[in-house]
Parts: C-alpha cells; structure tokens; sequence
C-alpha cells in the first residue's frame, strides 16, 4: 500500500505511513509521544476507525503500518494500536481482538489516558494514565495557565521534568480551572501561595507541598532531590526494620 486514503480535504491529517522497522523507530524517537496503528491490512474496520481518530486527535503524531517485517519486530500478531512515550520508556498496546468492539471514540480515549509527556497537563482522562505508570511518585504544578509568566515557568519546569526522568512525572494542574479546585486543597493549599509545586507518592499517599515565589530550575531540582532521599532513608529504615524482626 502506498498511500492512506482519510479523505479528499486539504485539512484532513494523515498518519505517517511506516514501511520498514528503521523509518518505524525513527519515527517513535522523534516525539515525546508517538502512536502508531498496526494492521495486517489497511482495508479492515479497525484500520478504517483507526483514521477516524486520528482526525480527532491532533496533537499526537501518528503512524500506520501493514509491513510484516515491522510487525514481526514489534511482536504485533493482532490488529494493535501502540502508543510510545518517552517520559517513562513505556510502551501501551491496546489490542484489538473483535473489531465490533471498537471505535474511534474507544481508541481516542486510549490515546488520551495514555499520552504522558515530559510535563502532562492532569485532567480526568491524564489521570487514569499516570497512576498506572511505574513512576509512582509526581511532582504537580499548581499555577494559572492564563498568567503572562506561564511559558517561562513551563519551560523551567519541563527543564526539571528532563532530569528527573524515570523518578518523577511531572503534571501541570490548572488553577483556573474549576475542577482542580478539589486536587488543590487536597494539598491544602490555596490560590494565594500559587505558583506551589506538591510531592505525591502514590503507594503510601505521602504528599509535602511547597509554595513558591516563582518557578524555578534550581528550586524545583532541590525539593525533588530532598523529597527522594527522605523516601530512600525511609525505605531504608523499613527494610532494616523488616530484616531485624524477621531474625528475632
């Protein structure tokens, strides 16, 4: 196949088409998320709701691919949309067995669960997604998206996200909007001491919260690393603790 026919309108967005595993896994390292259809043809129902979707979804790139050899190297034995993202090396399949069973609405809604960033913005749908990553411990920004100083405390605080890759996910929350009023006082915190960063560790839900003045690098590097060594000497107390009474 050499082309994917979504349509006749000059607006329409199409996938990439991926032909072999070289352009596939190029295409993967080249977005922070990436989310990739993989069909044994493109004429099946799934693959027709597949471009449905991708017309509804457009801040995500998307590929799509029938080659047997790319399919074979990311073992791919049923019709699969896969999503890639960098923040934490993960890789989310949603296998599609009954293609009765799915649709464009069901496969946007996989895409936006799943589409964690350097800096995920939560709401409803991103929430799901981070709690079911293997980073269990986020750093939330409380701070009004409308302000004039937003894009440089983004660009601080998706500097930080960089570096802390693998340990942390970092979220943008919001405060204008009003359904994070409730994340926002579950951190006791209020409007007033917003932009505040907060430290969630989702095993035990313990959380600390830090006000601050302005966004910065340094700050946000400091309250991370502070927050992690109390977790490891914690941890390392339990351990020892656990060790010492299973030898009495």
């Amino acid at each position: 196949m050499g082309q994917i026919d979504a349509g006749t309108s000059e607006d329409v967005k199409e996938p990439v088409f991926l032909e072999d595993v070289g352009t596939t896994e190029a295409f993967i390292k080249a977005a922070e998320v990436v989310a990739i259809g993989f069909f044994q043809h493109s004429d099946l129902t799934e693959a027709s709701e597949f471009l449905t979707m991708v017309q509804n979804v457009q801040d995500v790139p998307f590929g799509f691919c029938t080659s047997s050899d790319v399919l074979a190297h990311y073992n791919i034995t049923v019709s699969t949309v896969s999503l890639f993202r960098v923040v934490d090396n993960k890789r989310q399949d949603l296998e599609i067995r009954d293609s009765k069973e799915i649709d464009a609405t069901k496969l946007g809604r996989f895409v936006r669960i799943n589409e964690l960033r350097w800096v995920t913005e939560y709401n409803p749908l991103t929430a799901v997604g981070l709690f079911n990553s293997t980073v269990q411990t986020h750093l939330l920004l409380f701070t009004d998206k409308s302000s004039s100083n937003h894009t440089e405390r983004m660009d601080k605080y998706r500097e930080a996200a960089q570096l802390f890759q693998g340990k942390i996910l970092f979220i943008l929350v919001d405060s204008q909007a009003k359904d994070n009023n409730r994340v926002m006082s579950y951190f006791h915190l209020k409007k007033s001491q917003l932009p505040a960063v907060a430290l969630y560790h989702s095993p035990d839900e313990e959380q600390e919260a830090l006000p601050l003045g302005e966004v910065s690098l340094e700050a946000v590097k400091d309250f991370c690393n502070s927050f992690l060594q109390r977790k490891q000497a914690k941890d390392s107390l339990k351990l020892e603790d656990k060790v010492f009474k299973e030898e009495l």
